[in-house]
């Protein structure tokens, strides 16, 4: 089943602690790189407002950069969030990638508002945007196939077949469903409430222009390694990251693994980091393989969505061509 799954990546530009994030986004870039080169159908990029740990603020922008550097591999947004933005504006930011990458531009699409009180005011948005976010992608899409108000057009968008995907998290699935679109759901921790999300979208799916039947993209982190222990490891940094923002209100840049290991922790942060590392398909190759071909078996998933994130860039880049290799055919 694995070999039958198209796999790809979603990179989040983290920073990593004592870099500036200028070179977060370079690695981005050289990421794009490597997994095209290791068969990776998609590579997505996303949006971060204010975020200490994240430097990828600018989607389209990021992904102009990767589509320029790259010559096979989809490139797309995991997602721009829509309520952020005036629909008539994204389409015109996808009118111009997909007119200077013609084939390769994905259009994915969330419906979260800034990271706090303060981003959100620095957006001019505030949490109620994201009830209009069906609206707003009604909206978005007319300007693609020309229902727009008259006498306006979205040029270049205007005719132009990009791609739409929806970030479903809860209400985002049934959004999906009824817009008949593709639709990206996580994380693999949570399979129960995954399991929810892509029986309602299954059964509510109306076909679409965009869409004839339901695709289902499973997000999440996936690390592979030579042994079950450096897996692992992997995980620290990101574990680390969440369990620190969720104890004092800021999600900072990655740290080394040796580093976390040394910490003294308060009781709290120990259980948010342990509860950090659980759950995620982390381990050697056979181990992964089987857990995957389990996920995939239980949600008839088309495609997964990799966004695994650690400090160690030469072994981040392991882990992804370890992955590859279940699914993709040796050259």
């Amino acid at each position: 089943m694995i070999a039958r799954t198209r796999f790809s990546v979603l990179d989040r530009s983290r920073t990593r602690e004592g870099r500036p994030p200028a070179e977060a986004l370079r690695d981005t870039v050289a990421l794009a790189r490597e997994t095209e080169a290791f068969g990776y159908h998609r590579f997505w990029v996303s949006e971060h407002h204010g975020v200490p740990g994240v430097a990828g603020s600018a989607p389209t922008v990021l992904a102009a950069a990767v589509a320029a550097a790259t010559r096979t591999i989809r490139v797309g947004t995991g997602g721009v969030m829509l309520p952020n933005h005036r629909p008539l504006i994204v389409a015109e930011q996808f009118g111009v990638l997909e007119s200077l990458f013609p084939g390769r531009i994905d259009m994915g699409l969330g419906r979260s508002v800034g990271f706090t009180d303060g981003v959100r005011r620095a957006l001019g948005r505030d949490k109620g945007d994201a009830d209009d976010f069906a609206a707003q992608l009604g909206e978005l899409l007319d300007w693609f196939t020309g229902g727009s108000p008259a006498g306006v057009h979205a040029r270049p968008a205007e005719g132009l077949r990009v791609p739409p995907f929806v970030l479903a998290m809860g209400e985002g699935a049934r959004i999906a469903a009824r817009a008949g679109l593709p639709m990206v759901i996580g994380d693999l921790r949570s399979r129960e409430k995954l399991l929810r999300g892509i029986d309602a979208y299954r059964s509510l799916f109306r076909p679409s222009p965009w869409a004839a039947e339901p695709y289902v993209v499973i997000s999440g982190t996936v690390a592979v390694a030579g042994t079950e222990a450096e897996a692992r490891r992997l995980l620290i940094p990101e574990a680390w990251s969440m369990a620190y923002s969720r104890t004092h209100g800021s999600f900072p840049p990655l740290a080394s693994a040796a580093s976390v290991e040394a910490r003294t922790m308060t009781a709290k942060e120990r259980g948010f980091y342990e509860s950090g590392l659980a759950g995620h398909v982390a381990g050697t190759a056979e181990q992964v393989a089987h857990e995957l071909e389990t996920v995939l078996k239980e949600t008839g998933a088309e495609e997964v969505l990799v966004t695994t994130s650690t400090h160690d860039r030469a072994a981040l880049r392991d882990s992804y061509r370890r992955l590859a290799a279940l699914f993709a055919p040796p050259r």
